[in-house]
């Protein structure tokens, strides 16, 4: 399924979800709008529940090209869409809908590819030099079992992982994963919450839990050498956990970083022009810095 066409006309897009006025969404695809110069192309915010989100999208117009979305609408975009890519349906979670020529959607999820992106350009799931050897399979532990969760089981199955252990507050929300670590081919581990410290022993630790549920784990983890820590969060930044781990002296990804990287394929299939990588990456690395004066 190609993107959407490039057009001159007036076109909008808008990020949806509830809360919503703290997206960053609308600074990154503003920008690179201007500097593709897409005229008359638009982006907003949207506050829009889950109830709310059929309604809301079948009463868009044909000048929709493409919809961002955040929690808690990424298992209920998927159910909206005629088509969706084989990762977002194994993952069961989508973030993108793009307007099809039809007039109907197609679903992706570009938090996957995002999430590969900045764990491979961290080091997970990498070999360097002439005579490098094949790699064992990343070791990798997710926090959390919601839709930012599932999306981190899909990028750690392209990663090569074959183990995932996930770590969540609640034993059914491991539960739930289970169809989807089996479509992907994962063997799921579950911990619960009080063993997180111990599942920190990982090449990679994805953590997609809510501001303040893993701030504890900084005083509690012995951290091993060369982990690589991404944490979904970007607002307040750094969260405890990411400065313990920098403070380690270890590989940190941040929430931005994959803002950006699922963004770039977002504003590709929306507009069917190259993203502007490094206006849209200036754009939101003022706009975070103005957040956090």
């Amino acid at each position: 399924m190609g993107p959407a066409v490039q057009t001159t006309s007036p076109r909008r897009a808008a990020v949806l979800g509830k809360p919503i006025a703290h997206s960053l969404s609308p600074v990154i695809h503003r920008a690179g709008f201007a500097a593709a110069g897409l005229e008359g192309w638009t982006y907003e915010a949207i506050e829009c529940g889950e109830a709310e989100l059929a309604g809301l999208v079948a009463g868009l117009g044909p000048e929709w090209a493409g919809l961002s979305l955040t929690m808690p609408l990424k298992e209920a975009a998927l159910t909206l869409a005629g088509s969706a890519t084989p990762a977002a349906i194994a993952a069961g979670v989508a973030n993108t809908l793009v307007r099809q020529p039809d007039g109907g959607w197609h679903a992706d999820n570009t938090d996957i590819p995002g999430m590969v992106r900045v764990l491979r350009e961290a080091g997970v799931g990498t070999s360097t030099g002439r005579h490098a050897v094949k790699e064992a399979p990343p070791r990798v532990t997710v926090l959390g079992g919601g839709g930012t969760a599932r999306a981190a089981l899909a990028a750690a199955a392209e990663l090569g992982a074959e183990v995932v252990t996930v770590v969540t507050r609640r034993p059914e929300a491991r539960t739930e994963l289970e169809p989807v670590a089996a479509a992907l081919g994962l063997k799921l581990e579950g911990a619960d919450w009080v063993a997180a410290p111990a599942a920190f022993d990982a090449d990679a630790v994805i953590s997609t839990v809510p501001k303040g549920a893993a701030d504890h784990l900084a005083a509690e983890i012995t951290w091993r050498p060369g982990t690589v820590l991404f944490d979904a969060l970007y607002d307040p930044w750094p969260t405890p956990l990411a400065a313990a781990a920098s403070a380690a002296g270890l590989p940190v990804v941040s929430g931005l970083d994959l803002l950006l990287a699922q963004a770039l394929s977002q504003f590709e299939q929306f507009t069917g022009a190259e993203a502007p990588e490094d206006a849209m990456r200036t754009a939101l690395d003022a706009a975070a810095r103005n957040r956090a004066a």
